[in-house]
């Protein structure tokens, strides 16, 4: 369950978190899983448009990322609100946002002049394509970035469309990104420095992952196309149907693991087949080598070939749906989930706080709040008297809820 009494490493540090959506708040999920105290700055009413995402009857995203918050309701449109807004921003560390570039600056709360008012402020700045460049004006949801960055041109199949992932990805990576930048920003603040803003868009994180593709494309002239789950460096690595049904992912990118595949399928003369001896000879021969190893597991048990490949150690696992995941052994004694309290619904299971550290580790203190659930208690700390938060709360630029999701 939740551990509310938990510290963490990056224990002092206040963040207020004035994004919306994925990015925003896997950032501030991550320094607040390892101690940070972020406030969640929300539009009374709806909160953050995350909320809205319900699957089953669930806002299952909210549930997992809301986590380790405190939220306060409160409207930035006017000026009352943003004058509470820097309020609060003078007694933070960080200040994070996701609005489309220009918004602080139309609201009075431009960077330049919030760091000269408060020069110890990190700011970070989420947007689709960055605060400069051609496209900085223009909506960038994580859709767009997956297909200008050209993750979408290399996901899927050649002779099918190219392919957006389910759930996202872009969002997701910038998100874990930006977190070790705010963190980075933080410690040069603390080693003497000052304040800064961080420029996070959503699509230069996307563009870092394939930092090989500009290498060929800019020496060689080569644009890698889609190749399905095949490797485009290695063979073999694909999904492979074993004879039940079931599926398993079998990657050998080093010589020595290809040979121990050959043995452990009881074919040791494919290690001097001229089509696979080499990884180069591989890639050039795919459809040959995915051909015998297919027809290897057609006639086994995806659970008896993958014992075979493992005894042999052999680079290969079962591919699993989320129930298989929630059973699966290793996951199960490791506790890659956990159960925590919701006031909504008892107790969801979300993913355990990841990575692990030994000495100063991360937790899950508190469950995602609702929309305002910590508005007074926010306020009071910030040094607002009782009675100018319920004049606040009157005039509709602050707002509280019930404690619930």
């Amino acid at each position: 369950m939740t551990e509310e009494t938990a510290e963490g490493p990056l224990r002092g540090i206040r963040v207020l978190d004035l994004s919306r959506l994925v990015c925003g708040n896997m950032l501030t999920m991550l320094l607040g899983d390892f101690g940070a105290d972020v406030v969640k700055v929300e539009e009374p009413g709806p909160g953050d448009p995350l909320r809205a995402w319900i699957a089953d009857g669930i806002a299952a995203h909210w549930k997992v990322y809301g986590r380790n918050k405190r939220s306060i309701a409160l409207d930035l449109r006017s000026a009352e609100g943003r004058a509470v807004l820097e309020h609060l921003a003078a007694r933070a560390d960080v200040l994070v946002e996701g609005f489309r570039p220009g918004t602080l600056e139309r609201w009075g709360l431009a960077p330049a002049m919030l760091l000269e008012r408060h020069p110890e402020l990190v700011i970070v700045r989420i947007s689709g394509f960055g605060q400069s460049g051609e496209y900085r004006m223009r909506p960038g949801y994580g859709s767009l970035i997956e297909g200008l960055s050209g993750f979408a041109s290399r996901n899927g199949f050649p002779d099918r469309p190219p392919l957006l992932p389910s759930f996202p990805l872009a969002d997701m990576v910038a998100g874990m990104m930006g977190a070790f930048a705010t963190v980075s920003a933080v410690r040069a603040r603390e080693a003497g420095g000052r304040g800064q803003v961080v420029d996070l868009s959503l699509l230069e994180p996307m563009v870092a992952m394939f930092g090989a593709d500009a290498v060929l494309q800019g020496f060689k002239g080569t644009v890698r196309g889609r190749t399905g789950s095949q490797g485009a460096s290695a063979a073999p690595r694909n999904t492979f149907l074993a004879g039940d049904g079931n599926w398993l992912t079998i990657s050998a990118p080093m010589q020595s693991m290809t040979e121990k595949l050959f043995d452990a399928m009881g074919r040791p003369e494919m290690k001097s087949d001229p089509r696979f001896v080499t990884n180069t000879a591989r890639l050039e021969h795919v459809e040959a080598l995915e051909a015998e190893i297919t027809a290897w597991l057609s006639t086994r048990s995806a659970a008896e070939a993958w014992a075979t490949l493992d005894a042999a150690g052999v680079t290969a696992a079962p591919i699993l749906d989320a129930a298989g995941l929630a059973a699966d052994p290793h996951v199960l004694s490791r506790g890659v989930f956990r159960a925590v309290e919701d006031s909504e619904l008892g107790e969801v299971t979300v993913p355990d706080v990841v990575p692990r550290l030994s000495g100063t580790p991360g937790a899950v203190r508190r469950p995602a709040p609702g929309v305002g659930q910590d508005s007074r208690e926010i306020l009071a700390e910030a040094g607002h008297d009782e009675a100018a938060i319920e004049a606040l709360i009157a005039a509709k630029v602050v707002a509280e809820s019930r404690k619930d999701a």
